[in-house]
C-alpha cells in the first residue's frame, strides 16, 4: 500500500510537471506566413495576460498576441484567417476591462489595441482624430492642450476608445449629450474579410451603425473622429442625501429635463446600503459620522450627485445653479456637501479610488458586476424587489451601487447598442458594482441571477449592458427587433464568424 501510495504521488509530481511545462512553453500555435510581417507572441507572461480580464472571474488562453505597428498588421491578419489555409478567430483587446472574457479567444490571435495611439486635433478643433487603443485620458490631455475635449465621459478614463465604442460608453453626462456612440462622426473599421472600410452616417453607413455598439462583431475600429467642444478649467461637484426614494428620483428626472445653461453637466446617483461599506468620505469630517448613523437609521440612502462645469466662478449663471440646487431640490436638511475641483480632476477620480484599492490589495478581484437599463415606468418597483428585498437582505453588499436616469433621445436607435424597446421618454441606469472573493463569489453571481430572474418574472423590459449570454436564444432576447438587422451584419462583413468570439454570439 505506501509503494502504491508512493507511485500515485509521483504520477501526481510528473503530470503537474507536465502540466507547468505545458503552460509555459513557447510553441507556437498559430503558424503565419513570413510573407504577412507579423510577430506573434506566445511569450508566457504576455499570453498569461491576455487570458484574463477585469472581471477576474474567466481565464481563456490565446494562440498568441500580436502588437500591431498601424491597421495594415490587423488588415493583413484578419484577411489571412479569412482566407488561408488554416482560419482562426481573432478579438480586439484594449485594457481588458470586461466582465466575464468577451475580448478573449481560445487558441486563437488577440490584437493588442493599446499598440495604437495617437489623437491628431483639427486645425478647426471641432473634433478629433483618435487611434482605438488610445485611452480617454490621453485624448483628454492632448485635446485639453487646445482648449477643448470631448463633450461625453465614461466614469472610468483609462480604458481604450475602440473598446467602449464597441460597447457603448455611459456616465454621468449620458442625460445631456448622449452615450459616447452618439458623439462619434467617423471610423475606419476592419470587417472580419479584412477590408479598410470609412464610415460615417453617409458613408457605408450599415458598418458604421453596426460597429457602434456592436461588441466587436462587424470589424475592429482602428479610428474613430470623436466630436469636440470647449474644454471647461474647474467643476463644482455636489452630493446630497435623501431618505425617500420617490424624492430621490423626483428631483433626479427634474434636473435632466434642464439641459439648458442653468441645468447641471453631470448626474449621477448612488445607494448606501447599511450591510455595505458606506463611504462617507466626500463629506466634511464632522459630517461623516452623522452620515454613517443616518444610513444605519433608514437602511438605505440615497446619494444624489451632480456637477456644474464652468470657467469663471464670478459668472451669475454658477451662483443660479448653487442656489437651484440648494433651494429648490427635496434633499435632507443639511446633508449637502460641495468640492470645487479641477475640471481633470473631477473627470479622473475613478481612478483616485483605484489607487486606493490597490495599495490595499482589493482591485484585482472577481468583479461580479450587473449592469442594467430599466424603464422609468418601472424604477420603484426594481427598487423595492431588488434593492431592499436582495440586496439589502444579504449578509454583507460590496461595492458600489450606481441608480440614475437619462433621457432616451440621446440614443440613435439605428445603432447596434440596445437599451429597453419601450416608448418611453426616461430610462435609468443601474450599476451594481460588486467586488467578491474566489470564495464567496458563487453567492454574489446567484445574487445576479436572482436580480435577473425577479425582473423577468415581474415583467421590467430590462435590457443589460457590459452583457454575456451564452445560449442564442438570450442573444436574440437582447437584440429584439435588432436581431433580424445583426444577424444579417454579421454575415455581410465577418461571414466566416472571425471577430470577438468571446462574446458567444455566433
Amino acid at each position: 500500500m505506501a509503494n502504491l501510495r508512493l507511485i500515485i504521488t509521483l504520477i501526481t509530481v510528473l503530470i503537474c510537471l507536465f502540466s507547468s511545462f505545458t503552460k509555459s512553453s513557447n510553441v507556437i500555435k498559430i503558424d503565419l506566413p513570413k510573407s504577412l510581417n507579423l510577430t506573434v507572441s506566445t511569450d508566457p507572461s504576455i499570453i498569461s495576460a491576455a487570458s484574463h480580464d477585469f472581471g477576474n472571474i474567466t481565464t481563456v488562453t490565446p494562440g498568441g498576441v500580436i502588437c500591431p505597428s498601424s491597421s495594415a498588421d490587423i488588415s493583413r491578419l484578419l484577411h489571412y484567417a479569412a482566407n488561408g489555409k488554416s482560419t482562426f478567430q481573432v478579438a480586439a483587446r484594449g485594457q481588458g476591462h470586461s466582465l466575464n472574457g468577451q475580448a478573449s479567444v481560445s487558441g486563437g490571435v488577440i490584437v493588442n489595441m493599446t499598440c495604437l495611439t495617437n489623437v491628431v486635433v483639427s486645425k478647426d478643433k471641432k473634433y478629433a482624430d483618435v487611434a482605438a487603443g488610445t485611452l480617454w485620458v490621453d485624448v483628454f490631455k492632448k485635446t485639453a492642450e487646445e482648449g477643448v475635449s470631448p463633450v461625453s465621459w465614461t466614469d472610468y478614463l483609462h480604458i481604450t476608445v475602440g473598446g467602449t465604442l464597441s460597447n457603448g460608453g455611459i456616465g454621468g453626462q449620458v442625460f445631456r449629450n448622449g452615450p459616447l456612440i452618439s458623439n462619434v462622426l467617423e471610423l475606419d473599421v476592419i470587417t472580419g474579410k479584412g477590408e479598410v472600410l470609412t464610415c460615417s452616417r453617409q458613408l457605408n453607413p450599415e458598418l458604421f451603425y453596426g460597429v457602434l455598439g456592436g461588441l466587436g462583431q462587424f470589424g475592429i475600429i482602428t479610428r474613430a473622429r470623436i466630436v469636440l467642444d470647449h474644454a471647461p478649467k474647474r467643476a463644482k461637484w455636489f452630493r446630497m442625501l435623501y431618505s425617500d426614494f420617490t424624492t430621490f428620483t423626483k428631483d433626479q428626472e427634474r434636473l435632466i429635463s434642464m439641459v439648458n445653461d442653468i441645468g447641471v453637466d453631470y448626474l449621477e446617483g448612488q445607494i448606501f446600503l447599511s450591510n455595505g461599506v458606506v463611504d462617507t468620505s466626500f463629506f466634511p469630517p464632522s459630517d461623516q459620522s452623522k452620515v454613517a448613523d443616518l444610513v444605519k437609521e433608514h437602511g438605505v440612502i440615497y446619494v444624489l450627485e451632480v456637477a456644474k462645469y464652468y470657467d469663471d466662478p464670478n459668472l451669475p449663471i454658477i451662483s443660479k445653479v448653487i442656489d437651484t440646487l440648494t433651494k429648490s431640490l427635496s434633499y435632507l436638511p443639511g446633508f449637502i456637501s460641495m468640492h470645487d475641483v479641477s475640471y481633470f480632476d473631477f473627470l479622473n477620480r475613478v481612478q483616485v479610488e483605484e489607487n486606493k484599492l490597490r495599495s490595499l490589495g482589493l482591485w484585482e478581484v472577481p468583479h461580479p458586476w450587473l449592469n442594467l437599463y430599466v424603464p422609468k415606468s418601472r424604477i420603484l418597483d426594481f427598487h423595492d424587489g431588488v434593492i431592499k428585498d436582495i440586496l439589502l437582505k444579504q449578509k454583507t453588499a460590496s461595492g458600489l451601487a450606481l441608480l440614475y436616469p437619462t433621457n432616451r433621445n440621446k440614443w440613435d436607435y439605428r445603432m447596434s447598442a440596445m437599451i429597453p424597446e419601450i416608448d418611453e421618454d426616461v430610462i435609468y441606469i443601474i450599476g451594481l458594482l460588486q467586488s467578491a472573493t474566489p470564495q464567496n463569489l458563487p453567492e454574489m453571481e446567484s445574487v445576479n441571477e436572482e436580480i435577473i430572474r425577479f425582473c423577468k418574472d415581474s415583467g421590467i423590459k430590462i435590457k443589460q449592458y457590459l452583457m454575456h449570454y451564452t445560449r442564442k436564444e438570450d442573444w436574440i432576447e437582447h437584440f429584439g427587433s435588432k436581431w433580424d438587422d445583426f444577424s444579417k451584419r454579421k454575415d455581410l462583413f465577418d461571414p466566416k464568424k472571425l471577430l470577438s468570439p468571446g462574446q458567444d454570439i455566433f
